[in-house]
């Protein structure tokens, strides 16, 4: 191998593992959200409250996608992600009310 080769390498290596390292910090960051809203639905549910709340939803978008655009990341990639994550939280806060 030549010393670019190796250097490639050890770089792509490198990169990997700091994608493995956020990957996790991710799936935790999630698992710790996922906490606080299964308990928010617990007490919409103790409280007949609605599921979901759109006015709160769309402040929550436009937020991230204000941190997005600060993060140089694709706005458009940010509220996707959320929008999937609200639908999650809100489907979780159904079946406590069922």
């Amino acid at each position: 191998m030549t010393d670019a080769v190796t250097r490639a390498a050890q770089v792509l290596k490198e990169h990997r593992e700091s994608i493995d390292r956020l990957d996790s910090i991710l799936v935790y960051t999630l698992a710790e959200r996922f906490k606080h809203t299964q308990a928010v639905g617990v007490l919409k549910a103790e409280h007949a409250l609605p599921p979901s709340d759109p006015d709160r939803e769309a402040k929550q978008i436009a937020r991230l996608e204000d941190l997005a655009q600060r993060a140089d990341l694709d706005p458009e990639f940010a509220k996707k992600f959320l929008k999937f994550v609200i639908q999650e939280v809100i489907q979780h806060h159904e079946k406590h009310q069922s």
